[in-house]
């Protein structure tokens, strides 16, 4: 009984030290963390952004195609445009661009489309290079704020008289390393990111081309005939 009552106070003492909340570590890392936390919050944006711009892109309805069709062979070519105008995807502003042409070359009616089609990658793509920036730089700033980190912690050594405490050494070093820590975990959220979203694109990109390759072939059907 007697000697739990003694160890308390200590136990007590230990866990006062070692526990620091994860706002009190982030603030520690000094103020290269600023630029790290502003690059996280760009990529959070970016992501939740394109993800839903990319998730949009993708819902052309199934009855579409079946829907263009009918009305290209019934010669139905406002009705067609119309239906274009009012489903807002890649897909029915390319068809729209190549119905419009309707009675132009074939070669003219497929280099409108592929114009339409270089916007709406481009579109598509809004951003993503900047989120390959952030998924490369965050770390940089963490090494860079690492770095001044260990060189402000060794001047502190360095001008400390007598022995040097190892709490005075161990706590500069931890600090420094805090900025290296959020810069990687920002770095790889980012180009995980970064690569799920290049993967969507690329599906958009592959319905884009099936549909335009449909609409071709729908227009060559009559000289078949």
């Amino acid at each position: 009984m007697l000697i739990s009552v003694m160890q308390d106070p200590v136990i007590e003492g230990l866990e006062s030290e070692e526990s620091i909340s994860l706002l009190e570590l982030l603030t520690n890392g000094g103020y290269m963390m600023i630029p790290i936390l502003l690059l996280w919050m760009v990529a959070i944006y970016i992501f939740v952004e394109r993800t839903r711009t990319l998730s949009a892109a993708a819902k052309t309805p199934e009855s579409f195609k079946d829907q263009i069709r009918s009305m290209v062979i019934a010669g139905d070519i406002s009705g067609a445009l119309m239906l274009c105008s009012k489903t807002d995807t890649p897909v029915a502003r390319m068809i729209e661009k190549g119905i419009s042409r309707i009675g132009n070359p074939l070669k003219n009616i497929e280099v409108s489309i592929e114009n339409v089609g270089k916007l709406e990658i481009y579109r598509l793509e809004k951003n993503l290079n900047l989120l390959a920036t952030i998924s490369g730089a965050a770390p940089m700033i963490g090494f860079l704020g690492t770095v001044t980190g260990m060189i402000q912690a060794f001047i502190a050594i360095a001008q400390e008289e007598g022995a040097v405490s190892p709490k005075l050494l161990s706590s500069g070093i931890y600090e420094a390393m805090i900025t290296t820590a959020a810069g990687l975990f920002v770095g790889i959220l980012a180009y995980l990111g970064y690569n799920y979203l290049v993967s969507k694109v690329g599906k958009v990109i592959h319905t884009m081309e099936s549909n335009v390759i449909d609409f071709i072939d729908l227009l060559q059907e009559p000289k078949k005939q």
